[in-house]
This record gives structure tokens, sequence and C-alpha cells, in this order.
């Protein structure tokens, strides 16, 4: 089994439909840790220490936030500059967080046409989330595709229910470790693996 820890940072979070629907069909289980930044600290006051224990004691730490302007919202920044320090996470002797798995999870408005070479927005998901990528590494993690829903203000409740259904399943395979990650990174998205394990499941 392995340690599933959620940073999950959105400041608006009571008006986001979507990502009420992702938080509300996680599994239960005491191998997926929950935690959410902004009810944690609305004063923006994050405790170092208590966030350090809390990567040293998972495997596994999911980046759980809307694209706001491109980025992430100010706090999981925030978070970044003051829990990943130097010496500790990365430089010198800093190897806290070797070994261990990173990944995004993200909701975007724009849909998945509009983020690339000929869209609106220019750029692909995988390149606005170069700098988590680089930070994994940096800190000597595994970084793997993002998972993401996309196009969210045209949702149907049917579609955004099967976009919680599999969140969930990825949970499930995560926290069993029933994954290989070389596989994972074979895909742009982690959508699109789990399309690919289910299709072969049901066969």
């Amino acid at each position: 089994m392995q340690r599933v820890l959620i940073l999950f940072a959105h400041p608006r979070f009571e008006k986001s439909r979507v990502n009420r629907a992702l938080l509300s069909a996680l599994p239960v289980s005491e191998s997926i840790t929950l935690h959410d930044l902004y009810e944690r600290y609305p004063d923006y006051n994050i405790d170092v220490d208590t966030e350090k224990q809390l990567l040293l004691v998972h495997d596994v730490l999911i980046w759980h936030h809307p694209v706001y302007m491109f980025s992430a919202p100010a706090i999981l920044k925030q978070w970044m500059d003051l829990v990943l320090e130097y010496g500790w996470a990365h430089g010198g002797e800093g190897d806290a967080l070797k070994g261990k798995t990173a990944f995004n999870v993200v909701t975007t408005g724009g849909s998945r046409e509009s983020y690339g070479r000929d869209g609106f927005n220019r750029y692909t998901i995988r390149e606005f989330l170069r700098p988590f990528e680089q930070t994994a590494r940096l800190c000597k993690m595994t970084y793997l595709p993002p998972f993401a829903v996309q196009g969210t203000y045209r949702l149907s409740d049917g579609e955004l229910l099967r976009h919680a259904g599999d969140y969930a399943f990825l949970l499930q395979l995560l926290s069993g470790d029933l994954y290989r990650r070389e596989e994972m990174e074979r895909f742009d998205f982690l959508n699109e693996w789990l399309a690919v394990r289910q299709s072969k499941e049901g066969a």
C-alpha cells in the first residue's frame, strides 16, 4: 500500500461544481489524505514543519487545483516556496522527498482543444505545468502526467460523474500500488492511461 496526499487549493471551492464532485467521490481510505490548504491556512500562515511531516509520511503527492490565469492559486505557490526548502527537499543533501511520486490534478474552464498550438490559449496544459514538473524533478521525485478535467462549464452531469469516478479509480490504483509508472509516462494525461487500462479490463 502507498499513502496518497492530496494538496487541494481552491479559493472559491464553494462555487466549484466540478471540484465538489471530484472531492465527493474520494474513496474512504486511511491511505488517502485530503489536505485543503485554504481551509487549513485562511491567513496564509503555513506551518512548514507540519507540512514537511505530512510529506514524509506519504508516498504520492497530488497538487489538486484549478488553473487560474494559466497557473495555480496563490497559496499553492507559497506552499512550494516555503515547504520545499533547500537542504531538505533539494540541493546539497536535500533528499527528503527522493523516490516519491508527484503529479497535478487540474480543472480548466477551457476545453482540451483550446489548450494547444492552434488553440485559444496557445500552449498545452503540460507546458503550463512545467514549473511543477521541474520542481518535482529538482526534489528527486517521479513526476507523472496530469489528470485533467477540462471544459468544465459545459460538462453534463453524466460527464462530471464519469470524471469523478475516474479520479476515484485512479486514487485506488495509486494507494494500492497497482500501476506501473513507465506505462503512465507514455501518455499526455492520466485520463488517457485510465481509459486504456479500463478498456483492457473490460475486454
